[in-house]
């Protein structure tokens, strides 16, 4: 997650609000600028948290040298949040938990 921080310093146009891993997966609420696609954004996050991956593991570049897909899936999902913002926060927050059954997230 500090290998995401440090890319949004370099692309201060990027917001990342929340952020939260699970044992395969990562959710992010972020915040674009109206401009910039959202193919764009996921790019620069998946491209530049690779290379520093990478750069800290190094044995990750044997371990995904052949494949087409990397480190990140080819896909992703994003939908815009709007006045929900609060909710999915509150869902990445208690990300992990969800799964296990010790959370449960309330649509008030």
């Amino acid at each position: 997650m500090a290998v995401l921080k440090n890319i949004v310093r370099s692309y201060p146009e990027i917001e990342i609000i929340e952020m939260n891993t699970d044992m395969d997966h990562i959710h992010l609420l972020t915040m674009i600028p109206p401009k910039m696609a959202v193919s764009d954004a996921v790019r620069i996050l998946k491209t530049n948290s690779t290379k520093a991956l990478r750069q800290r593991f190094p044995f990750l570049k044997t371990m995904y040298e052949h494949s087409d897909v990397g480190i990140w899936s080819d896909g992703y999902f994003v939908t815009s949040s709007g006045i929900d913002a609060i909710i999915i926060q509150r869902y990445i927050q208690r990300q992990g938990l969800e799964d296990k059954g010790q959370a449960k997230l309330v649509f008030e």
